[in-house]
């Protein structure tokens, strides 16, 4: 049995957090703990606590993804960070 993979997301109120938000949704398999911090509102501290300055920003298993530190990100840029696969 695999163990979830945790990936956090953390946005603010923008379009492009929005979209980041989406596409790690749809790439997200069943085994992918997927969870959205909002830094204007509950993820600050969190956010701080990984030294994120800007959003969107994807961290998954711990570390933030050097793909997704900020801006438009792709669905193989993603899936490269493990995002949509099983931990083995």
């Amino acid at each position: 049995m695999s163990r979830k993979r945790k990936i956090e997301i953390f946005t603010s109120d923008c379009y492009l957090c929005n979209e980041v938000v989406k596409l790690v949704e749809d790439t997200a398999c069943e085994f992918c703990d997927v969870r959205v911090y909002n830094i204007n509102y509950e993820g600050q501290d969190k956010a701080s606590a990984y030294g994120i300055a800007s959003v969107p920003t994807v961290v998954v298993d711990g570390k933030v993804a050097d793909c997704c530190r900020q801006g438009k990100v792709s669905k193989s840029e993603l899936m490269a960070t493990g995002v949509g696969k099983p931990i083995s």
